[in-house]
């Protein structure tokens, strides 16, 4: 049996990807800041509730000590931030965004390595976004390829440093399969509702990215469509 932990599960893309997952017999901890949430969530699918805020050290810690053994982790808790374009974004605008969207994963994943390390198969997904590419960013027109694509430093930033936490990761525990996605523009509460695709079509990639095998793809950067450029 796998054992699989999704942080931010309680609702969205977290959530579908939890319900997929257990369809295909993993023993999915649904993790959540708030327990109430989580637990509703938890019973709503057949998951395991884990209280995990990774925005807290402490948190992170106290999870990963009522957790004995893990083979797949998904950091997909995030936030937009502030949608202040360059120019207007404050370095407090990006610190916000990085609190959730890149030192939450780190938070998570350092508490973790232990118990991925002992699995014969371990996995980390990271919940990316293609406005994190540096890439489409610097492309003359970055709405040519994606018709989403909007000019948010602080969210933008936070993603970019994810993809390359995911790259060191990857290069630093080669057993591990260590990669990066992008959902797709998905109507979650995230957005308000305002994407194209259906939660069922964003989560595809990240279910498929964390059921990979152990001669399965690691350090990469992809989206359902394909690689994603850095």
């Amino acid at each position: 049996m796998t054992t699989t932990l999704i942080t931010g599960a309680n609702r969205g893309l977290g959530l579908e990807t939890a319900r997929r997952l257990i369809e295909l017999e993993h023993t999915v901890l649904l993790g959540a800041r708030d327990p109430r949430r989580g637990a509703e969530a938890a019973a709503e699918i057949g998951a395991v509730p884990l209280t995990i805020d990774v925005t807290s050290e402490e948190s992170v810690r106290a999870a990963a000590d009522a957790v004995e053994e893990l083979d797949v982790l998904v950091n997909n808790a995030g936030v937009p931030g502030s949608a202040r374009p360059p120019g207007e974004a404050s370095a407090a605008d990006l610190l916000a965004a990085c609190e959730i969207n890149l030192f939450g994963p780190v938070r998570v994943l350092n508490a973790f390595l232990p118990l991925l390390k002992s699995s014969s198969n371990p996995v980390v997904v990271n919940v990316s976004s293609r406005l994190g590419s540096t890439t489409a960013a610097a492309e003359p027109d970055p709405t040519a390829h994606d018709p989403h694509w909007i000019p948010v430093p602080a969210y933008a930033s936070a993603k970019a440093a994810l993809n390359m936490i995911t790259a060191q990761y990857a290069r630093a525990f080669p057993a591990m399969r260590v990669n990066a996605v992008c959902p797709g523009f998905t109507a979650t509460d995230f957005n308000g509702h305002r994407g194209v695709q259906t939660v069922a079509e964003g989560a595809e990639i990240i279910v498929r990215m964390a059921t990979v095998g152990p001669d399965g793809p690691t350090g990469g950067f992809s989206s359902h469509r394909g690689e994603v450029a850095w």
